[in-house]
């Protein structure tokens, strides 16, 4: 088990090489592994997308490529209209927030920006009943760093409709519910760190709302967030539960840890700044790998993508 959980850096290079060789195999022959040999796609992702292929592998896992394929020139005709300058100036406003120290995002008005204004602008037309959430913004913006403006749209979409349906709608219920499936979770994962938060009046969306939200990509060192991803965009939502259920057992999920954080202002002290250790990729991967808990429907969305559809 140790072995499957290097941490990217570590991975020798004609390791790499021979994983990039079967993950070309798989991406050759996509509907057949997705229909036959789900499991071993499922592995593959867990011990990590080689980076050369993971904006490829992300379209494929999604559904981001049916998606495209199925609408050939929406994406186009989206980006040439106009947009409602409601959302326009709230989406402007939040450009330069997205991951400004990355090379791509840290020129205002640089092509990085100018693809998520893009990106987010198409999506609010696409959806105009949902319009822009702010949360939107850092997912988009993963996906561009690792794939052209159209396919990060539907991967966007994707992610928006299939893996986190009605968490970027006005009202946030799907968050807010999914907040109380985790603290559920949580009573059988932890008790001592359930215990806790329920003796405090910790409601789960003052701590989860933008782990869950945005994915982690807030909250992670770089390296995680994207192993997390490449686990999510397989499996679904079900890891963004574990990874939670992690962070919090570790967090709160020992009498000593307890003792520093006496009350609801230090608790959450605590889950703003988690120990850099539990975040780390090997450990969090190696965890979340173990974290065998199952999320009920209608949470659990496995992905079963092919040139069908879903």
């Amino acid at each position: 088990m140790e072995r499957q959980i290097e941490i990217a850096q570590d991975v020798p290079p004609e390791v790499l090489r021979q994983r990039e060789v079967k993950w070309l195999d798989m991406l050759s022959h996509w509907d057949k592994w997705m229909i036959k040999r789900f499991n071993k796609v499922r592995l593959r992702c867990q011990k990590g997308i080689p980076p050369a292929l993971r904006g490829r592998a992300w379209l494929y896992l999604s559904g981001g490529k049916v998606k495209r394929e199925q609408n050939q020139g929406k994406f186009q005709e989206l980006d040439s209209q106009p947009g409602d300058p409601k959302w326009l100036d709230v989406i402007e406003k939040d450009l330069h927030r997205q991951f400004p120290f990355h090379e791509m995002f840290v020129s205002r008005g640089g092509h990085g920006q100018q693809d998520l204004f893009r990106v987010l602008k198409a999506y609010t037309l696409y959806r105009p009943e949902e319009g822009y959430c702010q949360a939107q913004a850092p997912i988009a913006a993963v996906l561009l760093m690792h794939m052209p403006a159209e396919d990060a749209f539907w991967g966007l979409v994707q992610i928006c409709e299939k893996y986190l349906p009605g968490y970027y709608s006005p009202g946030l219920e799907a968050i807010q519910l999914d907040g109380e499936i985790l603290f559920a979770l949580l009573r059988r994962v932890s008790p001592l760190a359930f215990r806790h938060l329920e003796k405090h009046k910790i409601d789960p969306i003052l701590y989860m709302t933008e782990w869950f939200m945005c994915a982690f990509s807030r909250t992670l060192p770089w390296a995680s967030v994207l192993r997390v991803w490449d686990m999510f965009l397989c499996d679904g939502v079900k890891i963004i539960f574990r990874v939670g259920l992690v962070l919090l057992k570790c967090t709160l999920g020992t009498r000593e840890k307890l003792k520093t954080c006496q009350g609801l202002y230090e608790t959450m002290e605590l889950l703003r700044a988690i120990d850099p250790r539990y975040m780390q990729e090997g450990f969090l991967v190696r965890e979340v790998r173990a974290e065998d808990t199952e999320v009920p429907p209608p949470c659990k969305n496995h992905n079963f993508i092919t040139s069908g559809g879903r």
